[in-house]
């Protein structure tokens, strides 16, 4: 007998959707065991996963979201009760204000988008930050794989030998349902390409794609992973 057939699901209507708490709950509470572990902050995307009937259970094991999109920044700002962490590829003046209204941290996809919308950022108390592009990926395939040759998300280092007044964080994003071996050799590029700028920001968000519940997935190495980062430096919040 699998974990599922122990339920009976013969009274429930059709269709609808169903979830098990239960094993929810186990998934959440291993997601915030790595993070106290670490000593990070793992937060929840909602292109992964918007239930929002769900999120008063969320809220036990998980503190903030990512959106983006200004459905979704409304959906953390208004549903699971906290701003969100808002990334877009762009932002439209039309939309800028109200998803300001409803984020803590706003990243940019480029320097022209964080300079038309700095000063507005800045005014609501918002932490900016950028998204940087390391151009290397264990994604295989080119469809999925944000660092593909001609890709657009993100910033290249051979464009940030400083980065503007306001910057508060960088943000990578480059792993789909990886390992934490792919995320380590990521961290070693973005290390290289873009270590020089550490010491300018106050947290480095590593993007999302980390399957960790995945029964295969080495937890261990994941911590030991993020606490080597940390002690190397220390005064930066990590994100996933």
């Amino acid at each position: 007998m699998n974990e599922f057939e122990q339920y009976d699901y013969s009274g429930v209507p059709s269709p609808c959707y169903v979830l098990e708490e239960t094993l929810l709950r186990r998934n959440l509470a291993l997601i915030k065991s790595v993070a106290e572990r670490a000593g990070v902050e793992i937060i929840l995307a909602f292109k992964a996963f918007a239930l929002w009937r769900t999120f008063p259970i969320f809220r036990e094991y998980i503190r903030c979201t990512t959106a983006s999109s200004l459905s979704e920044a409304r959906m953390a700002y208004e549903k699971f009760g906290t701003k969100a962490h808002t990334y877009a590829p762009v932002y439209t003046a039309a939309e800028f204000e109200q998803i300001a209204l409803c984020s803590s941290h706003i990243t940019f996809n480029s320097l022209t988008q964080y300079a038309k919308y700095a000063a507005l950022a800045a005014s609501k108390g918002i932490s900016c930050g950028l998204r940087i592009n390391p151009e290397f990926s264990d994604v295989e395939t080119d469809l999925y794989n944000p660092c593909a040759p001609g890709s657009r998300l993100g910033v290249t280092a051979d464009k940030l030998a400083a980065l503007p007044e306001g910057i508060e964080g960088l943000h990578f994003h480059t792993l789909c349902e990886s390992s934490s071996f792919d995320l380590e050799r990521t961290l070693a590029v973005v290390e290289q390409r873009f270590g020089h700028l550490f010491p300018q920001i106050k947290w480095l968000n590593m993007g999302g794609g980390h399957l960790m519940t995945r029964a295969d997935y080495d937890t261990e190495h994941l911590i030991d992973t993020l606490q080597a980062f940390r002690l190397k430096y220390p005064h930066l919040q990590l994100i996933l």
